[in-house]
């Protein structure tokens, strides 16, 4: 049984002291809207529309699928699948059982599921037939080899066609009526949801959230931008990222409003649902913004239902906030946070337009945050350190309890990784990065794994990955390399290398730069900083030839 790694007796009392954790488990508003709102719009996805009641039967009946497999309190579910209504239903089923919900992005390929399926120990794996031309039975039949724990594999086939007994229908369709004798008892300090995260390290990190720490992020979002039953929320975010699950999986159902899931993503279908079906609120990555601002289609859509977008996951341009605000016409703003905290800061209607569009905002409910020298000193304002968070939102620690020393200060402050300075006022800008990530369409992407596959390369020496600047999706991936003698390699060779080892597409580096030699400190630290002023400097001149 999986329990949280890093979740002190002090937490626990003081979170319930103030009124933060309300010990409330996260599937119970689902099954008591399904009495008092039965009739009421849940989700919409491109197959359905499913009202309260459906919904929480259509848990229970997967709930009862899941017990009948073996699945226990404490044991992982995982699943890989698109933002589908089935999504929402494995999520929730694995809960109610007091299971514990894993998402895998849909981007992640063999080498990253095998790694999240190896160290979860599931024992269920939920996938899609096939998505996006992609096909999961087959990826997982290279890798259960190695993964002794893995004993269903249940499909989702939305070709019509698929009838073998781990048919995701088939299952649903014969399984025995669920009774109370399906759940079990659980608290709301189980662990709930784990996520995996890429940081500085090449492989990723296993996130620990109990129902207590989902569902007061949740209702501070609520609180902070006055959410109701009569919002419509749109989620065009994979529903396996941190923003899907809280935006999508969970806060909706918390207030009794409809999710209206986008499965791929298409500025112009996009400006079409929320146009369909009165979206109000959504909060997504930067290309998310980005797209629907400068698609053509928006000055033929009604998208005035549109009154709040929180914009996070990614470095936010200023301008793109306020471009935003006079195109969309609606409040706009940029939020921080992380899988591990999931949300610091934001700004809202009381807040000026500059603010939400030059700072991530201000703090939201109890949460806490310092700027800190090297030493671990407190800097005063307008200087710029490292951040540590703490609050009733932060994470209960890694799955690899290890992690938890390098993460944590003695007195439970989260080391965020990030540069960060706080104004007079009190509003934090994120200013860059300790950990070595590229951040590429809101997807964190560890550099550092890339640079381990590719020094493997015959012809390279040495390696560097960087983030190089790009309007649309943030970074994108640049490759330095340094050539053994007398060898030669262009970028497509590197494709086919790395796509050998059957890694994400995003995270194949989508240009070479030939150098002699790296950069570095006196101690022979790779200084990043100054190649990623080298290819912007390049793409500027590139630019400005144009």
């Amino acid at each position: 049984m999986i329990r949280p790694t890093h979740l002190s007796a002090e937490r626990k009392e003081q979170s319930s002291r103030e009124g933060c954790w309300r010990n409330r488990l996260l599937d119970d508003c689902i099954a008591s809207l399904a009495k008092s709102n039965s009739a009421a719009t849940a989700v919409v996805d491109d197959h359905h529309v499913i009202s309260y009641s459906e919904l929480d039967s259509l848990i229970d009946r997967f709930a009862a699928v899941l017990r009948t497999l073996g699945v226990k309190r404490g044991e992982v579910v995982s699943w890989q699948l698109p933002n589908w209504l089935e999504s929402i239903i494995v999520h929730h089923a694995s809960i109610r059982i007091g299971a514990i919900s894993n998402p895998i992005v849909p981007i992640y390929r063999h080498r990253e599921v095998a790694f999240i399926l190896k160290q979860t120990q599931a024992s269920v794996v939920i996938i899609p037939a096939k998505f996006r031309g992609f096909d999961f039975p087959s990826m997982i039949d290279d890798i259960r080899g190695d993964l002794a724990d893995l004993q269903h594999v249940i499909v989702v086939d939305r070709s019509g066609e698929g009838c073998a007994a781990n048919n995701f229908d088939h299952l649903m369709s014969n399984v025995l009526e669920p009774s109370a004798a399906t759940f079990t008892e659980r608290s709301a300090d189980d662990v709930a949801v784990m996520i995996y995260t890429s940081g500085t390290t090449s492989d990723p990190k296993g996130v620990l959230h109990t129902h207590n720490t989902l569902d007061y992020e949740d209702q501070s979002i609520i609180d902070l931008f006055g959410l109701t039953g009569n919002d419509i929320v749109f989620m065009p975010s994979p529903l396996a990222h941190i923003t899907g699950i809280l935006y999508g999986l969970q806060l909706p159902f918390m207030v009794g409003s409809a999710v209206v899931l986008q499965d791929v993503w298409q500025p112009e279908a996009a400006l079409s649902l929320i146009q369909k079906y009165r979206c109000t609120f959504m909060i997504a990555a930067t290309p998310f913004l980005h797209g629907l601002v400068y698609d053509e289609e928006l000055t033929h859509a009604d998208v005035s239902s549109l009154r709040v977008f929180g914009c996070g996951g990614a470095d936010v341009p200023p301008e793109l906030i306020r471009q935003a605000e006079k195109t969309l016409n609606c409040m706009t703003t940029r939020v921080y946070g992380s899988s591990e905290f999931p949300t610091l800061s934001a700004g809202n209607s009381k807040d000026s337009l500059e603010l939400r569009a030059t700072t991530d905002g201000r703090l939201i409910g109890h949460a806490e945050y310092l700027v800190v020298d090297e030493d671990d000193n407190s800097l005063s304002p307008n200087n710029t350190g490292d951040l540590l968070v703490r609050g009733p939102e932060l994470f209960v620690g890694y799955l690899d309890a290890k992690l938890n020393d390098e993460a944590f200060t003695s007195d439970g402050w989260f080391r965020t990784g990030d540069l960060a300075q706080i104004n007079d006022q009190g509003f934090v800008t994120i200013k860059g990065r300790r950990k070595d990530i590229i951040l590429r369409g809101g997807e964190n992407i560890s550099a550092k794994e890339i640079e381990d596959l590719l020094f493997e390369h015959p012809a390279i020496n040495d390696i560097a990955a960087v983030g190089m600047p790009d309007p649309v999706m943030v970074e994108r991936i640049c490759a330095y390399v340094v050539l053994r003698p007398d060898m030669e390699i262009t970028l497509q060779d590197i494709t086919d290398f790395l796509e050998q080892h059957k890694i994400a597409k995003q995270k194949l580096p989508e240009r070479l730069e030939l150098i002699d030699v790296l950069p570095v400190t006196a101690s022979g630290k790779i200084q990043k900083f100054k190649l990623r002023e080298d290819i912007a400097q390049k793409l500027a001149a590139e630019l400005s030839k144009t």
